[in-house]
């Protein structure tokens, strides 16, 4: 008999949009091949682009946020594990879920850390380094408490698994180093014969769905403050930026004299991109992996980058991390107009995805580690005695608040 696992979702995935929905689709496909049959549940509402995870055998189920109809259903269904989409599902859902199935195991998957984009956003707001005094915020609090609820959070990038470990002292027992994956199919393809090339492409390009905020920021960073003096130097290039959800401030940034054009969302990611020779991501603030610079570097296609975009990338810092305007469009502008550092440049993508994120690095440690801390659970978790004070400490307070809303709804 299968285990089943129950996935929560902060909302449905949407793989054309977002790079969360494309991990997401990731993660389902492990537990598949783990075994596992998997029920995706949301209290979000659907939209046009949700993926039909219908289509790969994934049960759908919408359920209500504050209503016990959820402990009734989970407690009934009985899963063996439940993997959170996000900390906030977890603060949610997670009391109830533990208090119908108490001896399944708990995973989050943190997506990024929310709470380093959020100190990175303060910071830049008031023209300060990230320091401790941005890092121990209330949203860490409330995310580390989260951490350490769960029996296994998947950490998405290394920078964060370090900062989990170093600056905060969160056991490595409890986290799982499991960044975006490519597959074999994927990386059988990367030659350079098997795109566009240098001369054949043309104009700049950046990718992101308009909601996340870093994605709004670089791409009005870009347009203010990098893309006059790439413009200046190359006056018959253009910008071409695409995103889901574009808002008005979003479109208001189109300018055809200026050669920045806001193209909105793009159907096929990896076509738009090979079509450009650079790819931009000028990110100020944000964490995790960026879903951008993998397409990049699927397709090929040589990118620029801030220190916070490459973050989680390369292994070792490359001279790429340039901060300044000035820095990042030259950077830019070499890189457009010099076919050799492109080839090479192109190349370290190719030979980045092979190294670093090849799936079959981690598809077996992963499967090998949730295993162990099912059969292991009530071990596990005696060695966990701060995710036992926190679980009880937010238990009854989150339970309380919760059963508070729903009386109220009941009115």
């Amino acid at each position: 008999m299968k285990n089943k696992l129950l996935i929560i979702g902060h909302t449905w995935p949407e793989p054309q949009s977002t790079a969360a929905g494309t991990r997401m689709l990731q993660l389902i496909k492990l537990f598949k091949d783990a075994g596992f049959a998997i029920t995706f549940a949301s209290a979000a509402s659907r939209s046009d682009y949700s993926f039909q995870l219908a289509s790969i055998e994934v049960e759908e189920k919408a359920i209500l946020l504050n209503n016990h109809s959820f402990n009734d259903w989970v407690k009934e269904e009985q899963f063996n594990a439940v993997m959170y989409d996000r900390f906030m599902i977890e603060e949610q859902f997670g009391w109830r879920f533990r208090e119908s199935c108490p001896n399944s195991i708990n995973i989050l998957d943190t997506e990024d850390l929310h709470f380093l984009r959020k100190a990175r956003e303060v910071a830049l707001k008031n023209n300060e380094e990230v320091s401790l005094k941005h890092l121990h915020s209330e949203q860490a609090m409330r995310e580390i408490a989260s951490l350490y609820r769960c029996d296994v959070s998947l950490i998405i990038s290394e920078y964060e698994m370090e900062l989990l470990q170093n600056q905060f002292r969160i056991p490595r027992e409890l986290l799982h180093y499991l960044p975006f994956l490519v597959g074999s199919g994927t990386l059988k393809n990367l030659k350079s014969t098997n795109f566009k090339s240098f001369q054949e492409r043309s104009h700049f390009s950046t990718i992101g769905n308009f909601i996340h905020k870093p994605n709004y920021d670089a791409v009005l960073y870009l347009k203010t403050k990098i893309w006059p003096l790439i413009r200046k130097e190359l006056p018959k290039a253009e910008m071409h930026v695409y995103g889901a959800y574009e808002s008005p401030k979003v479109s208001q940034l189109h300018n055809e004299k200026q050669g920045f054009y806001i193209k909105g969302r793009a159907i096929e990611a990896n076509e738009v991109i090979e079509n450009s020779r650079v790819v931009l991501a000028p990110i100020r603030f944000g964490a995790g992996l960026k879903g951008k610079l993998f397409t990049a570097m699927e397709t090929g296609t040589p990118f620029v980058g801030t220190p916070i975009a490459m973050e989680g990338i390369y292994s070792t810092t490359t001279s790429s991390l340039n901060q300044t305007p000035a820095d990042f469009a030259q950077q830019a502008i070499e890189l457009y107009s010099h076919e050799n550092l492109w080839k090479e440049q192109q190349e370290l993508g190719f030979q980045t995805l092979r190294k670093r994120f090849e799936i079959k690095l981690f598809k077996d440690k992963f499967i090998s580690r949730i295993n162990d801390v099912m059969i292991n659970l009530e071990h596990h978790r005696l060695q966990n005695f701060m995710g036992q004070l926190l679980q009880q400490q937010a238990f009854n307070s989150t339970k309380y608040f919760s059963q508070w809303i729903e009386e109220k709804n009941k009115r």
